[in-house]
């Protein structure tokens, strides 16, 4: 009987676990064993009793379980110590992060490992159920909102007061991709003003379909066929900033969450514009990891700029670990569904399979996927 397995994820920050109660039972259903590492869910306020209870076996330690399992669930790519546990044949399922770990990637070959990179899914209406990136930006949406907001030393919404009326915060969200437009939503629900820009035809609609309004220009042909910005030229760029330098020094908040996976996230808030705005003003930057789209930003620091703050959030999801667990767990659930088809005895790998073609890293010794192969050690 082939066996899930799942372990305490090693990479800081990190809280969320790649598998849940309620998805333990699912496996067990379809006759899959699932094996446990004792203490894999304590930062997404699972304990060992429920994963037991549901119906897995818990392993005292991480090796226990590389040694064993037949497949590895993971949040993050395998440390280089996990790498070593991993053996020929084994499947690795999670999100592997391969444009920027492109030696982990030729590493996982050398092993013999057959590697699913889930960020890699195509954006379909089939791939949905699977879509990592979509579930997990969509709580870094709104948990951006909930720290700037924290961090925001004044009232939010409009208050009416003997004392008089306080104004609602102004919050202006730059990307209106999935982790935008929750933002977006959220700082709505809050009762701020809020205003949103996107070079992406699409985005300004969307924007508009929750309440904000629009600021910006759209160049033409600025959306990819998979549906991200593509580079703007310089004279895009100059066109932008004008815009943007102009709407920026009356906001409140600003939470910048534009990037693509594969580059490095673009330089949208320069210094000058956080310079222009109030004291006790606030900058969110959920693309600090890939670089940042505020000149300034610091991964896990908060830089003080004249009286105006920058945060530099990392792994915003891990920072509500057991809801976002809960969905990574549902999407690695409905992906293994591909790979082990009711009253199937092992994997399936049907390269056939857009799904599985378009995640599939690693195989048989060799890295498969095209967009790794050559100059990465395959």
């Amino acid at each position: 009987m082939t066996i899930v397995g799942i372990v305490r994820e090693r990479r800081e920050p990190e809280d969320r676990v790649a598998a849940s109660a309620d998805v333990v039972k699912r496996y067990r259903a379809q006759g899959l064993e699932v094996l446990v590492e004792k203490g894999a869910g304590a930062g997404s306020a699972i304990s060992d009793q429920a994963f037991a209870q549901a119906g897995a076996e818990l392993a005292p330690d991480a090796a226990s379980v590389f040694a064993r399992a037949d497949v590895i669930l993971k949040v993050q790519g395998p440390t280089a110590q996990e790498i070593g546990r991993l053996r020929a044949g084994q499947l690795l399922v999670g999100m592997l992060d391969p444009y920027n770990r492109r030696k982990e990637v030729a590493a996982l070959a050398e092993r013999g490992v057959t590697a699913f990179a889930l960020e890699l899914l195509p954006r379909t209406t089939r791939a949905q159920a699977m879509d990592v990136l979509s579930s997990q930006a969509n709580l870094a949406g709104y948990r951006a909102v909930v720290e700037a907001m924290a961090a925001y030393a004044r009232v939010v919404p409009m208050m009416m007061t003997a004392a008089g009326t306080i104004p609602a915060a102004k919050v202006f969200v730059v990307g209106a991709g999935v982790a935008g437009l929750q933002a977006i939503a959220t700082a709505r629900r809050m009762g701020a003003v809020v205003t949103a820009t996107d070079v992406r035809p699409q985005a300004k609609g969307e924007i508009e379909s929750l309440g904000a309004k629009f600021v910006g220009y759209i160049p033409e042909d600025a959306a990819t066929a998979g549906g991200y910005a593509r580079p703007l030229t310089p004279e895009e760029q100059k066109r932008q900033a004008e815009v943007l330098a102009d709407h920026i020094r009356s906001q409140d908040i600003v939470i910048t969450t534009a990037q693509v996976p594969g580059r490095k996230a673009p330089r949208i808030v320069t210094k000058e514009m956080v310079r222009s705005m109030k004291p006790g003003s606030v900058l969110l930057d959920v693309a600090v990891e890939s670089g940042g789209n505020i000149e300034g930003s610091r991964a896990d620091k908060v830089v003080s700029v004249e009286g105006v703050r920058i945060l530099g959030p990392r792994n915003l999801p891990s920072r509500v670990a057991p809801t976002a667990s809960a969905l990574y767990a549902r999407n690695l659930f409905n992906f293994l569904a591909l790979l082990f088809p009711e009253g199937s005895e092992g994997p399936r790998i049907d390269t056939e399979d857009e799904l599985i073609r378009s995640t599939l890293l690693t195989h048989e010794g060799r890295v498969v996927h095209p967009d790794f192969q050559g100059g990465n050690g395959a």
